[in-house]
């Protein structure tokens, strides 16, 4: 049975309740009726309605006890009242104890017909929400971040560890490394990540707008101030707001967000009255704060007052054990997203990656994926890479001083992975993005 547009009339006058009946069946609703309150609790045991329409006065059990009732039952059902104009005080008292809405006797009945049309609207647009948000915690799970190297491994320890306090984050990293990333792993997480995770780059705006993103203005505050606008601190109350290249925030504004951090509190441009938040800050940057405090361009206590904890994202280059697991997650992604079958990636063109640099960490990696899958065609090549990502030759010594080829560098490297996992040949490869049959091809050759 589906219950989706079953909505229950519960009213103890015969001719009422058969006229709220009838009124939703012509709109096209599965409707059950119920002459009390007490009947009207099994039925919803057992029915679970989308809406419950009750009159506030009852025989025997009322409609307000009703309501608490069904509400302990399923804290989100959605519950409409109707009331006598002498009762608007006690229907006001239902909606605090969590009714959706009530409508007064006599009551015209396109009213009446909205307002259930409003509310199962508004259960709809909370389940997709709600779904959204369940996709988005499970897409921004830290151990759904690609990487299984050591300094990943730590980052997950300490997200798991800090991930349910309401303290400030610090995540410093290169450009491209996943700094925000790691954010949302934090707020989706934390038991925060049903509410908002709202995100703004301090590079991208000029001083006056980014101090009005941020906390917000009242009518008039400026040329152009048609009307009021809510700050992001106060959009992101009860979740997370997450200020990236925060090294880039003027003096003035460093000032302003301290005292914010501070005192919980802020007052919008335009305003003399403060408004309250409750979001947890995460910051990022990608330069050296304590050097921005030695050349005066960052301040030291703002500094300490966002790094009660401090975490630390990796370079690529400094992973490489990463890079063939991005790679087959990317080619994978930009195959599905053009319809194409997947997409092998030559030895040759998996240790070019390997060797490269990546100053653009795992941007620039994806953007050469993107790139290749394009422009190859069974399987990714050499020549299909960028120019650079082509011709960067690694210079690798070894403790004589003696120059590795690539050949020696790639030996060296399966022989480092598979030492790391132990021997375990499969995992080995699945790391390498190689088949089995390749690195046993390989390991002979090597006289494994």
């Amino acid at each position: 049975m589906n219950s989706n547009n079953t909505i229950l009339i519960v009213e103890d006058e015969d001719i009422m309740r058969a006229i709220l009946s009838q009124l939703m069946r012509n709109a096209g609703f599965r409707v059950i009726e119920s002459p009390s309150a007490e009947n009207a609790l099994e039925i919803f045991a057992a029915e679970s309605p989308a809406l419950t329409i009750t009159d506030i006065e009852l025989g025997g059990m009322t409609g307000i006890d009703l309501l608490d009732r069904i509400k302990q039952v399923d804290s989100e059902a959605l519950v409409v009242m109707i009331t006598a104009y002498s009762s608007v005080e006690t229907a006001i008292a239902a909606l605090r104890k969590g009714a959706y809405d009530y409508i007064t006797k006599p009551f015209i009945n396109e009213d009446i017909l909205q307002t259930a049309r409003n509310a199962l609207r508004q259960r709809d647009l909370f389940r997709e929400n709600r779904y959204l948000r369940r996709e988005l915690r499970q897409k921004y799970q830290f151990d759904n971040i690609i990487g299984r190297s050591d300094a990943l491994s730590n980052i997950f320890k300490l997200i798991e560890k800090i991930a349910n306090t309401n303290s400030s984050v610090l995540i410093n990293g290169e450009s491209g490394s996943g700094k925000e990333l790691i954010a949302k792993a934090i707020h989706y997480s934390s038991a925060r990540a049903d509410q908002p995770f709202i995100a703004i780059n301090c590079a991208a705006l000029p001083e006056n707008l980014l101090e009005s993103e941020l906390f917000g203005y009242v009518k008039g505050a400026f040329t152009g101030a048609h009307a009021s606008k809510i700050g992001l601190f106060k959009a992101a109350d009860g979740g997370t707001l997450f200020l990236d290249e925060i090294s880039e925030m003027p003096p003035s504004l460093q000032v302003k967000l301290l005292r914010a951090l501070q005192e919980r509190e802020f007052i919008p441009l335009g305003s003399t009255r403060s408004v309250t938040f409750d979001a947890r800050l995460i910051a990022a940057t990608n330069r050296n704060l304590e050097e921005e405090i030695q050349s005066q361009r960052f301040r030291e206590d703002l500094f300490y007052r966002l790094s009660v904890f401090s975490l630390t994202v990796p370079p690529l280059r400094e992973r490489r054990e990463d890079v063939p697991l991005l790679v087959r997650y990317f080619v994978e992604k930009y195959c599905r997203g053009l319809n194409l079958p997947p997409k092998r990636v030559s030895d040759e063109a998996m240790q070019a990656m390997i060797n490269y640099e990546w100053r653009g960490n795992v941007r620039e990696l994806q953007n050469a994926i993107e790139r290749s899958v394009t422009l190859s065609d069974d399987q990714i090549e050499i020549v299909h890479l960028p120019q650079k990502v082509r011709e960067a030759t690694p210079v690798t010594h070894d403790l004589t001083g003696h120059t590795l080829t690539l050949d020696e560098l790639e030996k060296r490297y399966i022989m480092e992975t598979l030492t790391r996992v132990h021997d375990d040949k499969t995992q080995a490869a699945g790391l390498l993005g190689i088949d089995l049959s390749t690195l046993y091809r390989k390991l002979k050759r090597y006289g494994q």
